[in-house]
């Protein structure tokens, strides 16, 4: 019985700016384009939203430098682009209008503020230009020019702020406005080429941990799927070794791709997983294992003794149903319940008639009924010839507690893959190794 494993599901997509289609920083028409609306109707918000004491001013230079660059390469019509100018106009003469008469800002104030917000506008969007891989080519003249004026205005009217505050405020007071402006100003200036940084950095990190990714995965294939690969080549004309070598290889890459690094001497499912696996390497045969419910196992020594007697009879009533029943698939199912652990393990075989066992012939009587009973619990051996072989173990709780550690299903498929967070790994101890005599 396997169960695929679930899909992750896909992560929503990311809102991209415009980048041939821009009309200014290529926002306004990244945001539209996400959500399927008319560009017109997010530039009208924004300009409300600028009205609000410059809220849509904010957001919309946030969500400059937050939002990546797109791939587009269409340009805006030409009444788009008159469009998205005069709202932007708009937007800005609604925003010193409110501010001038709502705050009672004067007018040497806000001018300059405008003057610096058009100027950073200017070297943000040609930033943004010198960056962009849609194959068009500009004017290197035109460019600096841009960033040259651009920059003039953003120191300009830094200056113009910090002049007009100087009737009011102290000398030392001035020096320390002239400081903030500078950084400002060279904030404004440079932002966007930390901007880009940050983000070459993070690509080439993201490029590096593929890489990482792509090479270990190479290496893990080649170091055991191909080599199994080859085997198989050479044992072609063996089918059962073909069979057993095919099984190993998918449960060994199942719990590489799953992560199933848990101890197998530490829970009951992962320690009938190890089992399994063992049986079917050793005996070339299916080992279907279903768990209900599961536990850890107590360190307790005594407590350890009852959970060993268990697994190895569970063990050696596998060895026995490979290696006597003729059939090529083996059922264990185990039960966690309050009160006790059952394990049932059953084929379909030739079965056998449990008088007719020579004296000599001790195998289910000492590693089967009797391991289980000395430890307190109990064992029964089902048979009939023609019709195959059930043994049912009983564990009682009580002769061993132990930490519960989940009421879950835990399913471990034909070829000894533990899913649903079971591992597989070799099971401790030698005590379970013992085979049948029968």
């Amino acid at each position: 019985m396997t169960s695929s494993p679930p899909r992750a599901s896909a992560s929503p997509a990311r809102i991209v700016r415009r980048d041939g289609g821009r009309v200014i920083g290529g926002v306004c028409g990244g945001i539209a384009d996400h959500f399927g609306v008319q560009p017109l109707k997010v530039r009208v918000v924004f300009v409300g939203l600028a009205a609000m004491a410059g809220a849509g001013a904010a957001a919309y230079a946030l969500l400059w430098f937050m939002c990546p660059q797109g791939d587009d390469t269409d340009p805006p019509a030409a009444g788009e682009r008159r469009q998205g100018i005069g709202l932007a106009l708009l937007g800005a003469a609604a925003m010193f209008v409110v501010a001038f008469l709502a705050s009672g800002t004067p007018a040497g104030y806000l001018v300059p503020l405008v003057v610096v917000a058009i100027g950073a506008m200017l070297v943000w969007r040609e930033v943004d230009n010198s960056t962009t891989g849609a194959g068009r080519t500009r004017p290197r003249a035109l460019t600096w020019v841009r960033l040259a004026g651009g920059s003039v205005l953003v120191v300009a009217g830094l200056v113009v702020a910090v002049l007009a505050g100087a009737k009011n405020i102290g000398g030392l007071a001035t020096s320390v406005l002239a400081v903030l402006a500078t950084l400002l100003g060279v904030g404004l200036l440079t932002v966007p080429i930390w901007i880009r940084m940050l983000r070459t950095i993070n690509a080439e990190r993201s490029a590096r941990i593929r890489n990482e990714e792509r090479e270990e995965i190479a290496s893990h294939l080649h170091d055991s799927v191909l080599q199994t690969l080859a085997l198989i080549q050479k044992q072609s004309n063996r089918p059962e070794e073909v069979a057993r070598l095919a099984r190993s290889q998918e449960r060994e890459l199942r719990r590489w791709l799953f992560g199933g690094n848990q101890d197998p001497g530490s829970s009951l499912a992962a320690a009938l997983a190890t089992i399994a696996a063992e049986v079917e390497d050793g005996y070339g045969i299916e080992v279907d294992v279903i768990t209900v419910g599961d536990l850890a196992f107590d360190p307790e020594p005594k407590k350890v003794e009852c959970w060993s007697a268990l697994l190895g009879a569970t063990r050696e009533a596998m060895v026995n149903a490979a290696k006597h029943s003729g059939e090529r698939k083996v059922s264990v199912y185990a039960e966690v319940t309050d009160l006790e652990v059952e394990v049932f393990i059953r084929d379909r075989g030739k079965g056998f008639d449990m008088d007719a066992v020579p004296d000599d012939r001790q195998g289910v009587a000492k590693s089967i009924l009797t391991r289980v009973d000395r430890r307190g619990g109990s064992a029964e051996v089902q048979s009939t010839p023609g019709r195959g072989t059930e043994v049912r173990l009983t564990m009682p709780r009580e002769t061993a507690r132990e930490t519960e550690i989940g009421s879950r299903e835990t399913v471990v498929t034909e070829n000894g893959t533990a899913e649903n967070g079971t591992a597989e790994t070799g099971v401790p101890g030698s005590g379970m190794e013992q085979e049948s005599n029968d």
